[in-house]
Protein backbone atom coordinates (compact mmCIF):
# COMPACT_ATOMS: atom_id res chain seq x y z
CA UNK A 1 0.00 0.00 0.00
CA UNK A 2 1.34 3.46 -0.57
CA UNK A 3 2.15 5.57 1.93
CA UNK A 4 -0.36 7.93 1.41
CA UNK A 5 -2.78 5.61 1.79
CA UNK A 6 -1.48 4.21 4.83
CA UNK A 7 -3.91 6.47 6.51
CA UNK A 8 -3.90 9.36 9.43
CA UNK A 9 -4.31 9.14 13.07
CA UNK A 10 -5.90 11.90 14.55
CA UNK A 11 -8.21 13.19 17.61
CA UNK A 12 -10.81 16.29 17.73
CA UNK A 13 -11.55 18.00 20.78
CA UNK A 14 -15.24 17.68 21.91
CA UNK A 15 -15.72 19.60 24.77
CA UNK A 16 -13.35 19.40 27.96
CA UNK A 17 -12.46 15.77 26.40
CA UNK A 18 -11.14 14.61 22.80
CA UNK A 19 -12.12 12.43 20.64
CA UNK A 20 -9.81 9.72 18.48
CA UNK A 21 -10.67 8.84 14.55
CA UNK A 22 -8.51 7.55 11.70
CA UNK A 23 -8.91 8.14 8.30
CA UNK A 24 -7.46 6.75 4.94
CA UNK A 25 -7.69 7.25 1.14
CA UNK A 26 -7.67 10.56 -1.24
CA UNK A 27 -11.07 11.01 -2.25
CA UNK A 28 -13.61 14.41 -2.51
CA UNK A 29 -16.21 11.83 -1.23
CA UNK A 30 -17.21 11.39 2.39
CA UNK A 31 -17.69 7.83 4.44
CA UNK A 32 -18.01 7.88 8.04
CA UNK A 33 -17.77 4.74 9.75
CA UNK A 34 -18.79 4.04 13.69
CA UNK A 35 -18.09 0.75 15.38
CA UNK A 36 -20.06 -0.92 17.80
CA UNK A 37 -20.05 -1.42 21.11
CA UNK A 38 -16.33 -2.97 21.12
CA UNK A 39 -15.03 0.60 20.90
CA UNK A 40 -15.88 0.91 24.42
CA UNK A 41 -12.79 -1.46 24.86
CA UNK A 42 -10.42 -0.60 22.06
CA UNK A 43 -10.56 2.78 20.42
CA UNK A 44 -9.32 3.20 16.73
CA UNK A 45 -6.16 5.40 17.88
CA UNK A 46 -2.98 4.42 16.28
CA UNK A 47 -4.43 1.45 14.05
CA UNK A 48 -5.23 3.65 10.65
CA UNK A 49 -3.41 0.91 8.53
CA UNK A 50 -5.06 -1.73 10.20
CA UNK A 51 -8.12 -0.54 9.68
CA UNK A 52 -8.02 0.71 6.32
CA UNK A 53 -8.00 -2.87 4.66
CA UNK A 54 -11.30 -3.89 4.13
CA UNK A 55 -11.60 -0.27 2.26
CA UNK A 56 -8.59 -0.66 -0.30
CA UNK A 57 -11.48 -0.09 -2.94
CA UNK A 58 -12.85 3.32 -1.37
CA UNK A 59 -9.58 4.61 -1.53
CA UNK A 60 -9.14 6.53 -4.63
CA UNK A 61 -12.67 7.81 -4.81
CA UNK A 62 -13.81 7.88 -0.83
CA UNK A 63 -11.71 9.62 2.33
CA UNK A 64 -13.10 7.36 4.87
CA UNK A 65 -12.81 8.85 8.47
CA UNK A 66 -13.82 6.24 11.47
CA UNK A 67 -14.57 7.46 15.09
CA UNK A 68 -14.35 6.28 18.59
CA UNK A 69 -16.26 7.48 21.33
CA UNK A 70 -14.96 10.71 22.97
CA UNK A 71 -12.77 9.65 25.49
CA UNK A 72 -14.57 10.76 28.24
CA UNK A 73 -17.95 9.76 28.78
CA UNK A 74 -20.56 11.20 31.94
CA UNK A 75 -22.70 9.37 33.56
CA UNK A 76 -25.92 8.62 31.71
CA UNK A 77 -24.39 9.46 28.39
CA UNK A 78 -27.24 8.28 25.48
CA UNK A 79 -26.81 7.26 22.16
CA UNK A 80 -28.33 10.61 21.37
CA UNK A 81 -25.54 12.08 23.10
CA UNK A 82 -22.60 10.46 21.15
CA UNK A 83 -24.78 11.37 17.85
CA UNK A 84 -24.68 15.36 19.09
CA UNK A 85 -20.74 14.80 19.51
CA UNK A 86 -20.50 12.73 16.36
CA UNK A 87 -21.70 15.45 14.50
CA UNK A 88 -19.76 18.32 16.33
CA UNK A 89 -16.84 16.22 15.39
CA UNK A 90 -17.35 15.77 12.13
CA UNK A 91 -17.88 19.65 11.51
CA UNK A 92 -14.69 20.32 13.61
CA UNK A 93 -12.80 18.10 10.40
CA UNK A 94 -14.93 20.36 7.64
CA UNK A 95 -17.03 16.84 6.93
CA UNK A 96 -19.98 18.92 6.12
CA UNK A 97 -21.84 15.75 4.12
CA UNK A 98 -20.74 12.35 4.22
CA UNK A 99 -22.12 9.02 3.65
CA UNK A 100 -23.16 7.66 7.33
CA UNK A 101 -21.78 3.56 7.85
CA UNK A 102 -22.47 2.75 11.24
CA UNK A 103 -22.05 -1.41 12.98
CA UNK A 104 -24.38 -2.29 15.37
CA UNK A 105 -24.18 0.61 18.54
CA UNK A 106 -23.08 2.66 15.85
CA UNK A 107 -25.62 2.24 13.84
CA UNK A 108 -27.78 2.98 16.88
CA UNK A 109 -25.55 6.42 16.40
CA UNK A 110 -26.02 6.67 12.85
CA UNK A 111 -29.97 6.58 13.24
CA UNK A 112 -30.20 9.70 15.13
CA UNK A 113 -27.35 11.17 13.47
CA UNK A 114 -30.06 11.00 10.40
CA UNK A 115 -33.45 11.68 12.36
CA UNK A 116 -31.60 15.19 14.01
CA UNK A 117 -28.82 16.17 11.78
CA UNK A 118 -30.44 15.00 7.78
CA UNK A 119 -28.95 17.88 6.36
CA UNK A 120 -25.25 16.24 6.79
CA UNK A 121 -26.33 12.44 5.65
CA UNK A 122 -25.36 12.14 2.14
CA UNK A 123 -26.33 8.22 2.46
CA UNK A 124 -27.17 5.62 5.50
CA UNK A 125 -26.13 1.88 5.82
CA UNK A 126 -27.08 0.71 8.53
CA UNK A 127 -25.24 -2.98 9.70
CA UNK A 128 -26.66 -5.54 12.14
CA UNK A 129 -28.26 -2.78 13.92
CA UNK A 130 -31.90 -2.21 15.71
CA UNK A 131 -34.50 0.57 16.31
CA UNK A 132 -34.53 0.23 20.02
CA UNK A 133 -33.02 -2.24 22.89
CA UNK A 134 -35.03 -5.36 22.21
CA UNK A 135 -35.21 -7.78 25.10
CA UNK A 136 -32.69 -9.68 22.77
CA UNK A 137 -30.30 -6.75 22.68
CA UNK A 138 -30.86 -5.94 26.73
CA UNK A 139 -30.21 -9.77 27.49
CA UNK A 140 -26.95 -9.83 25.70
CA UNK A 141 -25.63 -6.41 26.53
CA UNK A 142 -26.80 -6.79 30.42
CA UNK A 143 -25.23 -10.29 30.29
CA UNK A 144 -21.94 -8.29 29.08
CA UNK A 145 -21.79 -5.79 31.56
CA UNK A 146 -22.52 -8.52 34.40
CA UNK A 147 -19.00 -10.26 33.28
CA UNK A 148 -16.81 -7.29 32.79
CA UNK A 149 -18.06 -6.12 36.53
CA UNK A 150 -16.27 -9.71 37.34
CA UNK A 151 -13.34 -9.27 35.21
CA UNK A 152 -13.21 -12.26 33.50
CA UNK A 153 -12.14 -10.59 30.05
CA UNK A 154 -11.84 -14.15 28.73
CA UNK A 155 -15.29 -15.15 29.26
CA UNK A 156 -16.19 -11.37 27.66
CA UNK A 157 -14.22 -12.22 24.56
CA UNK A 158 -15.87 -15.53 24.36
CA UNK A 159 -18.93 -15.17 25.10
CA UNK A 160 -19.43 -12.11 22.48
CA UNK A 161 -17.65 -14.90 20.13
CA UNK A 162 -20.47 -17.03 19.98
CA UNK A 163 -23.15 -14.37 19.97
CA UNK A 164 -21.45 -13.02 16.88
CA UNK A 165 -20.32 -15.71 14.81
CA UNK A 166 -21.84 -18.44 12.59
CA UNK A 167 -21.32 -22.06 13.30
CA UNK A 168 -18.46 -22.70 11.16
CA UNK A 169 -16.79 -19.74 11.94
CA UNK A 170 -16.74 -20.92 15.62
CA UNK A 171 -15.63 -24.22 15.14
CA UNK A 172 -12.85 -22.89 12.95
CA UNK A 173 -11.71 -20.16 15.59
CA UNK A 174 -13.33 -21.47 18.76
CA UNK A 175 -9.63 -21.69 20.14
CA UNK A 176 -8.33 -18.82 19.08
CA UNK A 177 -10.37 -16.61 21.43
CA UNK A 178 -9.10 -17.33 25.14
CA UNK A 179 -5.66 -16.13 22.99
CA UNK A 180 -6.58 -12.82 21.65
CA UNK A 181 -8.48 -12.32 25.07
CA UNK A 182 -4.96 -11.69 26.82
CA UNK A 183 -4.10 -8.67 24.53
CA UNK A 184 -7.15 -7.23 24.32
CA UNK A 185 -7.96 -6.32 28.12
CA UNK A 186 -8.36 -2.90 29.01
CA UNK A 187 -7.04 -1.32 32.54
CA UNK A 188 -10.74 -0.88 33.57
CA UNK A 189 -13.97 -1.66 32.27
CA UNK A 190 -15.74 2.26 32.79
CA UNK A 191 -15.57 3.06 29.02
CA UNK A 192 -16.90 -0.24 28.41
CA UNK A 193 -19.88 0.34 30.76
CA UNK A 194 -20.88 3.90 29.56
CA UNK A 195 -21.19 2.53 25.70
CA UNK A 196 -22.90 -0.34 27.09
CA UNK A 197 -25.97 1.22 29.63
CA UNK A 198 -26.54 4.04 26.72
CA UNK A 199 -27.59 1.12 24.16
CA UNK A 200 -30.17 -0.20 27.14
CA UNK A 201 -32.33 2.58 27.19
CA UNK A 202 -32.16 3.33 23.35
CA UNK A 203 -35.26 3.33 21.15
CA UNK A 204 -36.30 5.19 18.30
CA UNK A 205 -38.78 3.48 16.64
CA UNK A 206 -41.13 6.58 16.46
CA UNK A 207 -38.39 8.69 14.54
CA UNK A 208 -37.40 6.35 11.91
CA UNK A 209 -40.12 8.23 9.28
CA UNK A 210 -37.96 11.45 9.84
CA UNK A 211 -34.84 9.24 8.06
CA UNK A 212 -34.82 10.74 4.62
CA UNK A 213 -31.09 9.59 3.25
CA UNK A 214 -30.74 6.93 0.83
CA UNK A 215 -31.06 3.83 3.58
CA UNK A 216 -29.45 0.05 3.49
CA UNK A 217 -29.70 -1.87 5.48
CA UNK A 218 -27.53 -5.19 6.62
CA UNK A 219 -28.15 -8.20 8.40
CA UNK A 220 -27.67 -11.75 9.44
CA UNK A 221 -30.37 -14.33 8.89
CA UNK A 222 -28.99 -15.12 12.73
CA UNK A 223 -28.39 -12.46 14.96
CA UNK A 224 -28.12 -13.32 18.60
CA UNK A 225 -27.09 -9.87 19.64
CA UNK A 226 -30.21 -7.55 18.08
CA UNK A 227 -31.93 -10.43 17.36
CA UNK A 228 -34.03 -11.41 13.47
CA UNK A 229 -36.98 -9.13 13.38
CA UNK A 230 -34.33 -5.92 14.18
CA UNK A 231 -33.51 -5.35 10.36
CA UNK A 232 -37.12 -5.70 9.59
CA UNK A 233 -38.40 -2.97 11.49
CA UNK A 234 -35.73 -0.77 10.34
CA UNK A 235 -37.10 -1.59 6.97
CA UNK A 236 -40.81 -0.83 7.58
CA UNK A 237 -39.76 2.40 9.68
CA UNK A 238 -37.37 3.88 6.90
CA UNK A 239 -39.33 4.40 3.42
CA UNK A 240 -37.29 3.51 0.84
CA UNK A 241 -34.91 1.70 2.24
CA UNK A 242 -33.47 -1.10 1.07
CA UNK A 243 -32.51 -4.67 3.04
CA UNK A 244 -30.07 -7.41 2.60
CA UNK A 245 -30.07 -10.18 4.58
CA UNK A 246 -27.08 -13.03 4.75
CA UNK A 247 -28.29 -15.82 4.95
CA UNK A 248 -26.44 -18.69 7.87
CA UNK A 249 -24.58 -15.69 8.76
CA UNK A 250 -25.21 -13.20 12.38
CA UNK A 251 -24.15 -10.51 13.90
CA UNK A 252 -20.53 -10.96 13.04
CA UNK A 253 -21.86 -10.63 9.12
CA UNK A 254 -19.51 -7.51 8.23
CA UNK A 255 -16.54 -9.83 9.18
CA UNK A 256 -17.78 -12.81 7.49
CA UNK A 257 -19.22 -11.84 4.20
CA UNK A 258 -16.78 -11.97 1.58
CA UNK A 259 -18.50 -9.39 -0.32
CA UNK A 260 -20.02 -7.00 2.45
CA UNK A 261 -17.43 -4.09 1.57
CA UNK A 262 -18.29 -4.37 -2.23
CA UNK A 263 -21.86 -4.09 -1.39
CA UNK A 264 -21.23 -1.15 0.79
CA UNK A 265 -18.95 0.45 -2.10
CA UNK A 266 -21.95 -0.28 -5.00
CA UNK A 267 -24.53 1.41 -2.66
CA UNK A 268 -22.66 4.53 -1.72
CA UNK A 269 -21.66 5.25 -5.54
CA UNK A 270 -25.44 4.69 -6.74
CA UNK A 271 -26.18 7.58 -3.92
Amino acid sequence: MPQKDRGKNGSVGIGDTEMYYVSFGTGKKKLVVLPGLSDGLATVKGKAWLLSIPYKKFLQDYTVYMFSRKNKMPEGYSIRDMADDQVCAMKALGIDKAGIMGVSQGGMIAQCIAIDYPEIVECLILAVTAPKATDIVRDVVSGWIGIAELGDHTALMVDTAEKMYSKKYLDKNRKLFPVLARFTKPSDYERFFRNAYAILDFDVRNELGKIKAPTLIIAGSDDKTVGNDAANELNKGISGSELYIYEGLGHGAFEEAKDFYDRILDFCKSH
